[in-house]
């Protein structure tokens, strides 16, 4: 991995973070956050918002769009406190780049977004850590909220479908949000998959789920974006039990990890980690059935290696 500093919509003191493949943008400005992350020479699979880059110090959360590290359960004043002011970085001697911050209202904690790529291939590796840097114990668990470029469709593999009698407990688990309808045209609930389309001029929709598959897509043009999803059986996860957790409105379609609930006395830290990976180049291409996608996508599921 090679890194130089460079200029960005605005900041000047930007990581960028590249190989032979692909290229990472990161602020040192604001964050932590990823802002950038896109093939050499490609378009940004993320979604930006042009109107709060190369700002800083604002005293209410900025979007901004890329890559951010919440911590949840989603509270008003704890997960969505400004992440507005610059960030330290280092290399560790084992490569890994360490972007940190201090977050000292409400909660005192530190915040960490560690980043590895190889020397080839679009992988990358994101850490999500998060310390209790104050004197009383409280229970959080780490958030990764990845902000995609608009309209492309997200496609959410299911676990396989079973049969009656033979199968007598549930095997998937699907939390629903008070704005979340079901009968919205974005979503498409099939057997093997649910696919989520962005579309402008439309209302939020969210979902979470307890989601065992280990990958979700999301298809924008030519780009195929591939998100490992990581599930502990033996975690606790916020909202319910949902490791992922998905949202969509009029801008862009957020893909979300979540880690496990921890109770963390003075000094401890929680951490989950996510890979993505970026295909590039692709034909058009119709999802029409879902042995379709299978056909299509698993390829380049087998090339990320997520999902085993």
């Amino acid at each position: 991995m090679n890194i130089e500093t460079v200029s960005y919509a605005g900041w000047q003191r930007n990581l960028r973070l590249f190989n032979s493949e692909v290229e990472i943008l990161v602020s040192l400005d604001v964050g932590p956050r990823i802002l950038s992350y896109k093939a050499i020479d490609g378009t940004n699979v993320l979604k930006n918002y042009d109107e709060q880059l190369g700002q800083a110090g604002e005293d209410a959360f900025m979007i901004r769009g890329g890559h951010r590290l919440w911590v949840a359960p989603e509270d008003e004043k704890i997960t969505y406190h400004w992440d507005n002011l610059p960030v330290t970085y280092e290399q560790t001697s084992d490569g890994e780049v360490v972007i940190t911050s201090i977050q000292d209202e409400p909660i005192r904690i530190r915040k960490e977004l560690g980043i590895r790529m190889g020397e080839s291939g679009s992988g990358v590796t994101i850490r999500h850590t998060v310390t209790n840097l104050g004197g009383e114990p409280m229970e959080l668990a780490t958030w990764g909220l990845t902000v995609m470029a608009p309209g492309g469709i997200e496609i959410i593999p299911q676990p396989p479908m079973g049969s009656h009698p033979e199968d007598l407990l549930p095997n998937r688990k699907v939390v629903l949000w008070a704005y979340t309808d079901l009968t919205d045209a974005r979503w498409t609930i099939g057997q093997k998959f649910f696919l989520l389309s962005q579309q402008s001029d439309s209302e939020p929709t969210k979902i979470g789920l307890a989601h065992t598959a280990g990958w979700v897509g999301y298809l924008n043009g030519e780009v195929l974006f591939l998100k490992e999803v990581h599930y502990d059986p033996s975690a606790v996860y916020p909202d319910g039990g949902c490791n992922f957790e998905t949202f969509t409105n009029s801008d862009m379609i957020e893909i979300e990890t979540l880690g496990g609930l921890h109770l963390l006395t003075s000094g401890e830290s929680t951490e989950h980690t996510e890979r993505w990976h970026l295909v590039s180049g692709l034909s058009p291409v119709e999802l029409t059935s879902e042995d379709a996608i299978i056909d299509w996508i698993a390829p380049y599921i087998a090339e990320s290696g997520f999902g085993k």
